[in-house]
């Protein structure tokens, strides 16, 4: 019989230069959010390696990959295994001189359920992606697997309603945002607590306007800058599930840690009826929202 509950796992770890290392670490936490009944594991942003977009380096694209490729082959082998739904978040290499940073779903057998290419790219200190990714080209379509359709963005693309709209239009049940983001380490308390209650709130106001399930995911641990005498990143962690009225479900701290979660997918009608912003849009009176800007 069919139920509208779902087990998700979320792993956050931190990260070391050492690929492999982190993909075993990457393995072993997925086998325990298995163990613990998890139907579907998130992972974070760019998950096998240091998140490399801290300077401009062309040595880094010997980093991206193929998809599908050695890590979808990998990851796939262990989702049969375990019998869940696997994102994952890639630097993919789509040709020569062409990348993307692309989350990936595999289904329970293995196999590509369907990919997402990030399409917001940021450009700022410590996080040079414009540099690296090639904006998406795949749009805002949620991927049909065995537990539901998923939303799944990719972290800068957190900070936009559009995409997140788009996605629920599209009839996803969740919102799904493998994330890397942190703290500049001479950043003041209060200073580090704002972006972190920005970052939040935005994420669970999605989860409000759209009546929709949100799980981020976010990597822990500081990272070094490459460039000796630079401040390097510390990821603030905090993954969390939101459920339809933005509530936390589950929110996590700054340290390494796996869990699983239950959701009842069966709430989002329930917010629906009494909330029904869907059935009060005015997209008559919407066409200036393509617009850069309103003069």
């Amino acid at each position: 019989m069919q139920t509208n509950k779902l087990k998700i796992g979320i792993v956050q770890q931190s990260n070391t230069s050492n690929i492999e290392s982190n993909i075993q670490k990457l393995e072993k936490n997925i086998t325990e959010c298995a163990h613990k009944g998890a139907e579907l594991v998130v992972l974070q942003e760019l998950h096998n390696g240091l998140y490399f977009c801290q300077t401009e380096d062309t040595d880094q694209f010997d980093l991206a990959e193929t998809i599908p490729g050695p890590s979808t082959e990998r990851f796939g082998a262990l989702a049969k295994k375990l019998g869940i739904v696997l994102v994952l978040s890639l630097f993919e290499k789509r040709a020569t001189g062409l990348y993307h940073n692309t989350a990936v779903v595999i289904e329970k057998d293995g196999t590509i359920a369907g990919k997402y290419r990030k399409m917001h790219i940021p450009d700022d200190p410590a996080y040079y992606e414009k540099f690296y990714f090639t904006p998406g080209d795949l749009g805002f379509n949620p991927i049909q697997t065995s537990v539901g359709k998923l939303g799944v963005l990719v972290c800068w693309d957190q900070w936009f309603p559009e995409g997140a709209r788009l996605m629920a239009l599209a009839g996803a049940d969740l919102l799904i945002y493998p994330t890397a983001i942190g703290w500049e380490i001479n950043d003041t308390p209060e200073e580090k607590q704002r972006q972190l209650d920005a970052w939040t709130t935005i994420q669970r106001s999605h989860a409000v306007a759209n009546g929709i399930f949100v799980i981020s995911v976010n990597r822990v641990g500081y990272e070094e800058h490459p460039t000796p005498g630079e401040n390097g990143i510390e990821f603030w962690g905090n993954s969390f599930v939101s459920g339809p009225q933005g509530d936390y479900i589950q929110h996590l701290d700054t340290k390494e840690q796996n869990c699983v979660v239950e959701i009842d997918k069966s709430r989002m009608e329930a917010v629906r009826r009494i909330w029904p912003y869907f059935r009060d849009r005015r997209v008559d009176f919407y066409q200036d929202i393509t617009k850069k800007f309103r003069d």
